[in-house]
């Protein structure tokens, strides 16, 4: 058994690497026929991506975005994880970046103090928004996709009636932008200055912190245990003892607070402050990153990389006379391309198992019985 345990490892790491290599090679393809089906040269189009994807500047532009776009991904694969459909993230993160931006702008205090306050106060913020679902659904048994769908549009009226005038929004000088008063100057986040690329957003280290607690609580924990045990099978988890319903209710707290930390990237180190073009739909994009990651922290870094690149190049594509609408067809296609992989090749990895394993004990069975007839 120890010989078929060890091929079966190598198959299932022979596997792992296959299945990403398979939806690289599917992604291409069919990006190749999209590009060609408008009638342009694919050879050229990547090529350029390559060329100004790699080029400083972009390369600072690229992880300035991942930052933002990882702390979605992980706010998403903790809810994956339990098997819960978090759609909420999304307004999660604004409601949590207004309050944050609010509470920034009328704090006095130094900026050592300020800067933990805002980032605890947006934390707080997405958790109760995200508690709301959590609770419907433990007590009510209501679905969290629906509920949290119904708060991110709840958030964005909320949000929107606030932000004016008058009340906690005021209006610029050039009578086009409504925000919140800005944050002081030593409230701001640190950067790490790159020269002519630009400055690298210091909170790419809180990301980081953020990936570490993730696969460090998931993973080394019993708190993680359970919480993979429910979600792999909440009658099981139930019988050995885990409160399923509070596991529930705490992963949706928990997805809610990381997600109350992707407005903070840009609130910290860019706006400094909540207006009407606060990034949007970043929680939609951190589900597809979380899908391309499958829930691992080294896998959704890579996903939130590869996000920011197609941002990043597809966008300068068009500028070279490609149709604009490309980087959501190449964004598409290749979230889809990694779900069919993984998935053909996860099921032909259950199949072969199943194979040997059968094939082992027909062996032993057979031994066996010869032993008999030899005695």
């Amino acid at each position: 058994m120890n010989k078929l345990t060890q091929r079966i490892d190598k198959e299932r790491l022979l596997l792992g690497i296959a299945a990403p290599l398979l939806a690289i090679v599917a992604a291409l393809v069919v990006t190749t026929l999209v590009i060609l089906a408008t009638g342009k040269n694919p050879g050229y189009a990547f090529n350029d991506m390559v060329t100004y994807g790699f080029a400083s500047d972009s390369q600072v532009y690229i992880l300035n975005k991942a930052t933002t776009y990882y702390l979605a991904g992980v706010a998403v694969a903790v809810g994956f994880r339990m098997n819960l459909f978090n759609i909420g993230v999304d307004g999660q993160y604004r409601l949590a970046a207004f309050i944050a931006a609010v509470l920034g702008g009328a704090l006095t205090v130094p900026g050592w103090l300020a800067i933990p306050l805002i980032m605890i106060c947006a934390m707080a913020t997405g958790a109760l928004w995200a508690a709301i679902a959590g609770v419907l659904k433990v007590t009510r048994g209501v679905s969290e996709v629906i509920a949290t769908i119904m708060l991110n549009s709840i958030a964005t009226a909320i949000i929107a009636y606030l932000l004016q005038p008058g009340k906690l929004g005021q209006l610029d000088q050039a009578g086009t932008l409504v925000s919140t008063k800005p944050l002081p100057a030593s409230s701001h986040f640190f950067s790490f200055d790159t020269g002519p690329a630009g400055e690298l957003w210091g909170f790419i280290v809180i990301a980081a912190l953020v990936g570490v607690a993730y696969w460090f609580v998931l993973g080394r924990t019993r708190f993680g245990f359970d919480l993979r045990t429910v979600g792999q099978s909440e009658s099981a988890a139930g019988a050995s003892g885990v409160s399923v319903k509070k596991m529930v209710a705490t992963s949706m707290i928990i997805s809610g607070a990381v997600a109350g930390l992707i407005g903070m990237p840009t609130l910290l180190n860019d706006s400094h402050q909540f207006s009407n073009d606060f990034p949007a739909g970043i929680g939609f994009t951190g589900i597809a990153i979380a899908l391309l990651g499958r829930n691992h922290p080294i896998g959704i870094a890579l996903g939130a990389l590869l996000w920011g690149f197609l941002e990043r190049t597809t966008n300068h594509l068009e500028f070279q006379g490609y149709d604009k609408e490309i980087l959501g067809v190449i964004q598409g296609v290749i979230v889809l391309c990694v779900v069919i992989a993984y998935e053909v090749v996860r099921r032909y990895g259950m199949k072969r198992q199943q194979q040997k394993v059968g094939a082992e004990l027909a062996a032993q069975a057979a031994a066996a019985t010869k032993k008999q007839e030899v005695a």
